[in-house]
């Protein structure tokens, strides 16, 4: 595979020549104006998602630019080497195959079908597991006793889950709740614990190893208040989304659903983590989820690199970063249900790409990923949109909108779209104002997503559409998107620290730890 990272290719000075040269000074306004096409040209069809790419502070030829810097960075030969199951996580000897979760069967029919032949066995393996789950899924459905099932895990094992049960609300069986834990400050577990009783309660334990400290603390807690209120069937109301299925077994779990360590977390909704989602939305549902992720894939796989809408983001996100230095983008999706939907971005582009040295382990010269951040709007409108209206530093914002609700209650929805497409028309607009205080400078850029509607299919595209967008950019900046060093530090140091909490030893840490810690033992 011939990876080049973006800073050592041709294309890249010629990138910064042409910044210099007009990207800078690019004005939204005069760019419409100058070409009736613009709408047409920077916007797409992709599999489930619409996208207008038009408020986005790019021309034709710096689009050109970028292409060819994707090109002579390897991206295609990166994608395919993913796709062909390579080791491509580098740092952990790992391949990255998240998307052969949402891979269709071999079809013997289908020579022509994207999964190599060598992965038949592990595609197999894939479908006999969702298979098992799908099943136990449906029996959960089936429970009339089970009123409600209570997800612990953290990381992906929670923002996947819960992002997802949340955004198809709609789709939930009637008679089930759902609870989400996953910070092992007690007052989380101890509040959902409030709201459930043990006869009628499932508990998911949702970590690959079985050891993650978090989970398997409110995993503990929650077996000691089962047994408290006299709950006496452990393999009934616990079950484990792990590979380790012996400590399971210890804990008194009889049903287990494994994974594959080529699954990261952040990348794990598609696998036996997504349970909550299968017990939520159906057997059904959830393959619905997974085809829409498919089409994703196989867009992301085969569409040419100009009308390839997870290389044109990407793109972007790196046009932004290192040529405009914007350092955060905001997310702002119009539908309540997508809720948790920036705080899910927040995972998978910041652990994935938040990395200051290249896969050769390199010092980089220049920024990777940037701050991701949002709310739904129009609850933003009376928050931060001010910031992103007339504050004094450019954040590109990304517009999520849904064609059709899944309420009847009248004018609601309209006003909802009004509200969106007038926010991403002002960032562009602005306005004019003398005295200072009323003015909006505009050219602020905005990339508009629209679904038809909010179902299975739709999310699952979406959330593969973002997988591959980070892809994309992480492969340009050289880095490995698919480990997480950065998350083990903090965990290891908190061992020891826990101990000297109940001791009180202080020797030989720092003043700051050492006056805190004294500080809260008094």
């Amino acid at each position: 595979m011939n990876r080049t990272r973006c800073d050592h290719t041709p294309a890249w000075g010629q990138l910064q020549t042409a910044f210099e040269a007009s990207g800078r000074a690019l004005d939204l306004r005069t760019a419409f104006a100058a070409d009736p096409r613009r709408f047409e040209v920077f916007s797409q069809n992709a599999p489930h998602v619409f996208a207008d790419l038009s408020k986005n502070l790019v021309d034709e030829a710096t689009q050109a630019l970028l292409l060819e810097l994707a090109r002579q960075s390897g991206l295609e030969a990166h994608r395919d080497a993913m796709f062909a199951g390579d080791r491509i996580n580098s740092t952990e000897a790992r391949q990255v195959m998240h998307w052969l979760l949402r891979t269709p069967p071999i079809d013997p029919a289908m020579p022509s079908q994207s999964v190599h032949r060598h992965m038949a066995e592990t595609l197999h393996e894939v479908h006999t597991t969702l298979e098992a789950m799908l099943d136990y899924a449906e029996r959960v459905r089936a429970d009339a006793a089970i009123t409600d099932v209570v997800n612990i895990g953290i990381g992906g094992s929670d923002l996947g889950p819960q992002m997802a049960v949340l955004a198809l609300d709609e789709y939930v069986t009637p008679g089930k709740r759902f609870h989400f834990v996953s910070n092992v400050d007690g007052h989380e577990l101890a509040a959902v614990l409030k709201k459930v009783k043990p006869e009628s309660t499932l508990f998911l334990v949702a970590s690959k190893t079985f050891t993650t400290i978090e989970t398997m603390t409110n995993a503990h807690s929650a077996k000691a208040w089962f047994e408290a209120q006299g709950g006496t069937d452990i393999a009934r109301h616990f079950a484990a989304l792990t590979t380790n299925v012996v400590a399971a077994h210890a804990f008194g779990i009889s049903t287990t659903f494994g994974f594959w360590d080529w699954v990261g977390g952040r990348y794990s909704v598609w696998s036996a983590i997504g349970l909550p989602l299968a017990i939520a939305i159906g057997a059904q549902g959830f393959r619905e989820f997974l085809a829409g992720a498919h089409d994703m894939d196989e867009h992301f796989r085969t569409a040419p690199l100009e009308q390839n809408l997870p290389v044109r983001l990407g793109l972007l996100d790196v046009w932004y970063r290192n040529f405009h230095h914007f350092t955060s983008r905001s997310v702002a999706p119009y539908h309540s249900a997508l809720k948790r939907y920036p705080a899910y971005l927040q995972q998978l582009e910041m652990e994935s790409n938040g990395k200051r040295v290249d896969a050769e382990g390199q010092a980089l010269p220049y920024a990777t990923s940037p701050v991701v951040w949002g709310e739904p709007g129009t609850n933003g409108q009376h928050a931060y949109f001010q910031m992103l209206h007339q504050g004094t530093d450019v954040v590109p914002v990304e517009f999520v909108a849904v064609k059709k609700p899944k309420h009847s209650l009248p004018g609601h929805h309209t006003l909802l779209l009004a509200n969106v497409l007038a926010q991403a028309q002002a960032l562009m607009l602005g306005k004019a104002d003398a005295g200072g205080h009323k003015h909006f400078t505009g050219n602020r850029p905005s990339t508009f997503l629209l679904l038809d509607e909010l179902n299975p299919t739709s999310l699952g595209a979406l959330i593969a559409l973002q997988e591959h967008r980070v892809f994309v950019s992480g492969s340009l900046w050289g880095i490995n998107s698919f480990d997480q060093w950065g998350v083990e530090l903090g965990k290891v140091l908190a061992k020891d620290v826990e101990a000297r909490l109940s001791d009180g030893n202080v020797a030989g840490l720092d003043a700051s730890t050492a006056g805190l810690l004294v500080r809260l033992r008094a």
